[in-house]
């Protein structure tokens, strides 16, 4: 057993609470006699081990990272400036990874094992976690941690990073303020969630607004009601959904609904609100270009149990969409490459042509 394992244990028998300054006052109490020779970063990486991240703490206390990337227990990546980088980080062993996947998720009523190898949960900062252990990950255990970052305060704050122009900004602005419905799309990691949070901040203040996410990462003041799905718990009680999210906040007087990301059946209900009087309204989605999101929505609405013909769903589509926001990464800069309004003959494109 190594100088690491031997303070860890002590302190597990100890009854020392699993807070961090009391751990670490206990560790160096204990370093002394039970860990004499060890490095001079043991104690943190003791407690580390018993109430933070592991080997991975310095990695999502890194302001530079973006993504935590494990794909076995000596193979961990970084996403540093849309960069991937491999790092010296090193766990023991598969269980050890295991181990830890687990201790985060007991405290929010989930759990990852043979019958249920896949796991998606919001840590206590606000990151996300996706962990897929085997059977189902074949090389061993696989880890993705996607790091919480403050959100964009607004769409001056995009325009001074290069995101876009000075007119497309205020061509946003506007639509915002008419109450246009707007649907931001773009592949993984282009920065959706941050043209998101850019575009709400120009709702008028005495708007009341319902957030719906996934996992909450929008960063909205003002009156602003946020609700989150859950998955069920390890007793398969609990599920809060999308779909049943966006039926209540129908019922909290919303004068706009934003939806995080709409990703399954729920997109059915969000178009009828968008098409039934909740003007103003935003979301986000995945798809390759503009016309690919509308593509994409009708089919996720399809996956409604509730069976709308075709031409009819075309046509709620056409009456809740307004504006269609491309959002697109060009190596380490995101940016926003068009923006097009939606008419009863196809798209107008308003931005980058205006």
């Amino acid at each position: 057993m190594g100088s690491l394992d031997r303070l860890v244990a002590s302190l597990v028998s100890s009854d020392v609470p699993l807070d961090r300054l009391a751990l670490r006052r206990a560790a160096q109490a204990l370093q002394p006699s039970v860990a004499p020779m060890a490095h001079d970063g043991v104690i943190d990486a003791a407690v580390d081990e018993l109430v933070g991240l592991g080997p991975l703490e310095s990695l999502v206390n890194d302001p530079s990272v973006s993504d935590v990337l494990v794909n076995s227990h000596d193979d961990v990546w970084v996403e540093r400036s849309g960069t991937l980088e491999r790092t010296a980080v090193e766990f023991r062993s598969s269980q050890d990874v295991v181990a830890l996947v687990r201790r985060l998720l007991t405290p929010l009523g989930l759990r990852i094992d043979a019958a249920s190898p896949a796991v998606d949960a919001r840590l206590s900062d606000g990151s996300r976690l996706h962990a897929i252990i085997p059977p189902a990950a074949v090389d061993g255990p696989v880890v993705a941690i996607r790091r919480f970052s403050p959100a964009v305060a607004d769409l001056d704050a995009l325009e001074g990073q290069g995101a876009i122009g000075s007119e497309g900004a205020e061509i946003l602005r506007n639509c915002v303020m008419a109450k246009d419905n707007i649907l931001v799309a773009g592949a993984t990691g282009a920065g959706k969630t941050t043209v998101l949070n850019a575009l709400a901040a120009a709702v008028e203040g005495s708007d009341r607004i319902v957030t719906i996410e996934d996992a909450a990462e929008l960063s909205i003041t003002g009156h602003v009601i946020r609700l989150e799905s859950h998955p069920a718990n390890v007793e398969g009680a609990g599920e809060v959904t999308m779909r049943s999210l966006l039926r209540h906040a129908l019922r909290l007087r919303p004068d706009r609904i934003i939806v995080g990301e709409v990703r399954g059946p729920e997109a059915l209900d969000m178009i009828q609100a968008l098409s039934t009087g909740h003007a103003g309204s935003m979301s986000t989605i995945h798809a390759n270009g503009p016309a690919e999101a509308l593509d994409r929505l009708a089919m996720l609405a399809a996956m409604a149990p509730e069976r709308v013909p075709e031409s009819a769903l075309a046509r709620q589509i056409s009456a809740a969409v307004d504006l269609v926001v491309f959002v697109a990464r060009h190596g380490s800069q995101r940016r926003i490459d068009t923006v097009h309004r939606l008419t009863p003959e196809g798209f107008d494109e308003v931005y980058p042509c205006c």
